[in-house]
This record gives structure tokens, C-alpha cells and sequence, in this order.
């Protein structure tokens, strides 16, 4: 056994309005340069709807992920070293940007420099890969809220044409998306050069900038389309799980900005020896049991033996991210049969299921309703099934029992009344932690991060190579190989955000300008004189 750390997440669906913030701060933070304009590393899907990139669940066509040979060993969908080799100087599978979407910005100076004429001026909307005039057809989220046709769903082409239309009657909901980070990743295994890399101490799937080549294999490897081409530099990017405030305990950017707070971050042991075994489940429906099997209790004696440093093993044990996974049983992760072992999982939405009982003048809260509309409900049931079981509806089922039991037992305590322990699988204790997790989790009870391996606060230690900018580096010959030294990225300046963060007492050199009535001059908003302290 040889047991490793990752770091992971669970996103409660339940929670998500859909508001897009977490994506434009992780746009502003990660991709606001050129080359990636089209660029998302988190995005916000409406479902049902095709997706960002266009239908990037249909592997048949992008061939994504892996696939299980008739000897049961697994391989790369879109083909194993030789076919790759064979066709290293082709044009991978990949989405066009078409697919993606054709960026554009607003021709706002049209405004102030058009001649006099009858009609009010308009700023046009301009293309920012070409600057040329160009037309809206597309974006990350064309889908918004059933704005777009749902019909070319990947997962509704599964099922019958009745079904799809009883579907788009009862429900609606957002599913945020970044990068899995899986345990078994095919980008990685996909990439010719060996740029991409799965970190030992805790298993963020990251790009070397130096070693990337531009082949876009890794594009077409990964089957969530979380891997991206820019154009500019000629090489990969992908979400980072925002590894710098990772490193000094802080939450990525997306989770830090969630309106709802719908994120959770932990650590998750699990078996390094086993994903390959977990990944080879002959029936795509016991790829979620089979992965759930690698995942290491934090109290088991061999954890004391396997090396880990005492503060990641700690957070472990308090991981809200393994109370949901392993301990309640209500996050689920997103497409399973693409055998990869993503480690972002989902709490799937059960407000849909309240709602409709609701409209029908029922008590959409009470127990039994909440059970029997579960049970009957089986075309909502079918649809979460494809995206987190492999369509085995079963344990989609247990999730929204367990979190209907909470739903209703709470509210009985809320009452007044006689709570009713449903039968789900869960103690009582069990509801009151669960609840506490999932509803009134505080910021230090969701995450749960481990300063990184030897990172003593204090001492910053500077990466060989960030991202290349643009005029930087990576901008140098056909294929951005160059590589200088780049606007460093102090850790010293990420233990000074958390502490700003996480402590109560008062920073004097900083001034708040909200509080500030404009009268007067506030200590600390000017430099001190020369002379004066």
C-alpha cells in the first residue's frame, strides 16, 4: 500500500445561483492576457445544455479519457504511443474555436467618432483574436438559464424523445466546473513531451511551461475539455487549483469568491498502488464504488507509517471533503465512465425535487412527500445518473434520501416539533454534523488546506517559470520554448494575504476608504515624512 495525499473538492449543487462570480475572478486572476481570451478555467453550465466546449461529453467524437481493452488493460481513447507517434505532426481531435467561442469585445470609440447622422451610434462588437467586425453566436454559458436549445445535450441524446420533453419541465440547475485533477489523469498520460505532471505531495495536475511543446494532445486527452491552447505562446494551460494559496493554506480564488459557499476543500488519502485497479472496472457502473474503495481512512493505523507530514494527516481527519465522500455518502463524482478518477465531486441538487412538490400544493419539506417524489421522480433521476454514476441511478437515489432526511428531520427541530428519523442510513449525529457541514459550515470548517511540503512562513522561495505574459518569455520563437526569468510570484506576499484574512486584529498601515468621510487625513493613507515615524 502505498498511500498518497490529493487535495479535493465537493461543490454542493443545491447552493449554486448560477451568479458567475466564481468564474470572473478566476478569469481576472488566471486568463486575463492574450492568447487565452476564450479561455475559462471555471465556468458555470447551465443544465440541461451543450456545455462548454459544445457537447465536450460526446467522447465519440473528441475521444477523450480512457478506454478498456478486451485483455482489461486501459489506453488513452484517442490511441495509445504509436498512433501518437505516428501522428505527432497531424492536427489532434480537438474543439475549434467555434466550439469554444469566438471572444469579442465593443468598438466603444464608434461611439464618439461616428459622423453626424439621424440614428444614435452603436458600438459594434470586434472579435479579440482578430480585431475584425464580427457577429454573437455563441459563449461559455449560451444555455443560461434554458436560454439555448437543451436538445443537443449529450446526456439527454441518451434518452428517449418523451423523456426529453417531461425533463425540460421539471427542472433546472447550475453545475460549476474546473479541472478534476484526477487520480488518474489522461491529459497527462496523452502529453508527448511529459509536460503535464500530477504533483506527488498533493496531486494538482499542473503544466511545465519549459517542457510544453504545443502538441494539443492534452486537449483532446482530456475528456472534460479542461485543457486549453494559447495561441499566443504556443503552449497548454489549465487550471492550477490556484496552487500559490494553496500552498499557505488558502482556498482557490473560485472558492474564496462563492456567493453561495458552496465549495468545500480537504484532503483525501487514498491508495496509489490501486488506481490503475480502480480504473479497470469492467462494468462502467462500479467505477464510483470501485474509486471510493482506494480512499484511505485517516484514523487507519498504516497512515502513521506511510510518510506523510503530521499536519497533512491531521487535516485529513478533519476533511470536510471525506465526511461527504466516504462518511455521508452524498457527493458523487462528475462522469465516472471516463475512468480518469476525477477528484471533484458534486452534491447533487435536491431544491428541483422541493420545488415540484411545492407547485402541486403538497408539502414540499415533509418526509414522506420528499421520499415518494424522490422514488417517482425518475426522469431527474435518470439524467444525474449519467452525469455522476454512469447512469446507475441507485446511488443518486441514497444521496437525495440522505439529504431529503436531513431536509426534513431539521425542520422539525426548527418547529418544534417531533423529529422523525427517515430511514437513510444516518444516526442522528450523523444529520446534526451533516447539517452543520452543509448549511452553517464556517469558513475554517470548509477548508481545510495544509500549508505545503517544508513552506515555513516567512521564507519565500521563488518557481523557475510562471506563466508567460504577454511580451514575456514564452513569447519568443514559433513555439514559446524560451524561457527567462519571469515576474516572480512572492509566497511571502500569499502569507500576508492569509493573515489579513483569517486574523482579527486591525492592520494599521492599511486604510479603509469605505469608513473614510473624505474629511481629514487618515493616519497611514500618506507615507510618513522623512524625520517622522
Amino acid at each position: 500500500m502505498k498511500i498518497m495525499a490529493q487535495v479535493a473538492m465537493v461543490m454542493n449543487l443545491d447552493k449554486c445561483i448560477g451568479c458567475h462570480t466564481c468564474s470572473v475572478t478566476c478569469k481576472q486572476t488566471w486568463t486575463n492576457r492574450p492568447g487565452v481570451e476564450y479561455v475559462w478555467f471555471n465556468n458555470v453550465e447551465t443544465r440541461p445544455g451543450q456545455g462548454y466546449p459544445r457537447r465536450y461529453e460526446d467522447q465519440d467524437r473528441w475521444q477523450g479519457g480512457w478506454t478498456l481493452t478486451p485483455a482489461g488493460r486501459l489506453k488513452p481513447r484517442a490511441g495509445g504511443r504509436l498512433r501518437k507517434l505516428l501522428s505527432i505532426f497531424a492536427s489532434p481531435r480537438m474543439p475549434s474555436i467555434q466550439d469554444y467561442y469566438e471572444p469579442w469585445t465593443y468598438d466603444y470609440e464608434n461611439l464618439t467618432s461616428a459622423p453626424l447622422s439621424g440614428d444614435i451610434p452603436v458600438a459594434p462588437p470586434r472579435s479579440l483574436i482578430s480585431n475584425e467586425p464580427t457577429k454573437i453566436r455563441w459563449s461559455a454559458n449560451w444555455d443560461d438559464n434554458l436560454g439555448g436549445d437543451p436538445s443537443p445535450d449529450p446526456v439527454l441524446s441518451k434518452m428517449e424523445e418523451q423523456v426529453k420533453l417531461e425533463f425540460e419541465q421539471a427542472f433546472m440547475f447550475y453545475l460549476p466546473r474546473i479541472c478534476e485533477h484526477c487520480l488518474n489523469p489522461s491529459c497527462v498520460a496523452s502529453c508527448p513531451s511529459g509536460a503535464m505532471y500530477k504533483r506527488a505531495e498533493d496531486g494538482i495536475v499542473l503544466v511545465d511551461q519549459d517542457r510544453c511543446r504545443g502538441w494539443r494532445m492534452c486537449v483532446t486527452g482530456c475528456p472534460y475539455k479542461k485543457v486549453y491552447f494559447n495561441h499566443k505562446t504556443g503552449k497548454a494551460e489549465k487550471c492550477n487549483f490556484c496552487f500559490p494559496r494553496v500552498e499557505v493554506g488558502l482556498p482557490t480564488v473560485c472558492s474564496e469568491t462563492c456567493v453561495g459557499r458552496l465549495r468545500y476543500l480537504g484532503v483525501m488519502l487514498y491508495d496509489a498502488d490501486r488506481v490503475t485497479e480502480a480504473a479497470s472496472a469492467r462494468n462502467e457502473r462500479d467505477l464510483y464504488e470501485s474509486q471510493l474503495d482506494i480512499f484511505v481512512d485517516p484514523d487507519d493505523p498504516a497512515v502513521a507509517t506511510a510518510g506523510l507530514p503530521a499536519e497533512w494527516v491531521a487535516a485529513a481527519r478533519r476533511s470536510p471533503v471525506y465526511d461527504l465522500i466516504t462518511k455521508y455518502r452524498i457527493a458523487l463524482p462528475l462522469h465516472p465512465e471516463y475512468r480518469t478518477l476525477p477528484m471533484v465531486w458534486y452534491v447533487p441538487p435536491l431544491s428541483p425535487v422541493v420545488d415540484a412538490l411545492t407547485g402541486t400544493g403538497h408539502d414540499g419539506e415533509d418526509a414522506g412527500n420528499l421520499f415518494a417524489a424522490i422514488e417517482s421522480l425518475r426522469i431527474p433521476i435518470g439524467y444525474l445518473a449519467e452525469l455522476f454514476t454512469a447512469g446507475d441511478p441507485v446511488h443518486v437515489t441514497a444521496a437525495l434520501r440522505r439529504l431529503a432526511a436531513m431536509r426534513s428531520y431539521m425542520r422539525s427541530v426548527n418547529l418544534g416539533e417531533q423529529p422523525v428519523l427517515a430511514d437513510a442510513g444516518l444516526s442522528e449525529d450523523d444529520i446534526h454534523a451533516m447539517y452543520r457541514l452543509l448549511a452553517l459550515a464556517k469558513y475554517e470548517d470548509r477548508y481545510v488546506i495544509p500549508t505545503a511540503y517544508g513552506n515555513v512562513p516567512g521564507v519565500v522561495e521563488e518557481a523557475g517559470c510562471s506563466l508567460d505574459y504577454d511580451a514575456g518569455p514564452g513569447m519568443q520563437g514559433p513555439f514559446g520554448e524560451a524561457c527567462g526569468r519571469p515576474t516572480p510570484v512572492s509566497i511571502e506576499s500569499f502569507h500576508g494575504l492569509k493573515h489579513r484574512q483569517t486574523s482579527d486584529e486591525v492592520t494599521r498601515d492599511r486604510v479603509n476608504l469605505l469608513n473614510w468621510d473624505g474629511r481629514g487625513t487618515p493616519a497611514g493613507l500618506f507615507p510618513p515624512k522623512r524625520g517622522k515615524s
